[in-house]
C-alpha cells in the first residue's frame, strides 16, 4: 500500500501528486480495475499474450546493444 509522509513545509497538492505517482508505479489503480469485474480465463490469456508480444517487440526495437548481445 502506498503511503506518503507530508512534511511541514510541503503543500497538500505536492503530497497528493507524490501519492498518485506511487499508486501508478505500484499498479494499484490498474489492479483494482482488473478485479472490479470477472475476467474470463480466455480473455486473461489473451491479455497476457498481448503483453508478452508487446514486450518482445519493445525489446527488439531497442536493439541488441541494450542487453549486451
Amino acid at each position: 500500500m502506498a503511503r506518503v509522509q507530508v512534511s511541514d513545509n510541503e503543500s497538500l497538492r505536492e503530497a497528493l501528486r507524490r501519492f498518485k505517482k506511487m499508486c501508478d508505479k505500484e499498479g494499484i489503480i490498474n489492479q483494482s480495475k482488473r478485479y472490479a469485474y470477472f475476467e474470463k480465463p480466455s480473455d486473461k490469456r489473451r491479455r497476457e499474450e498481448n503483453r508478452r508480444i508487446r514486450n518482445i517487440k519493445k525489446a527488439q526495437s531497442l536493439g541488441p546493444n541494450l542487453f549486451g548481445q
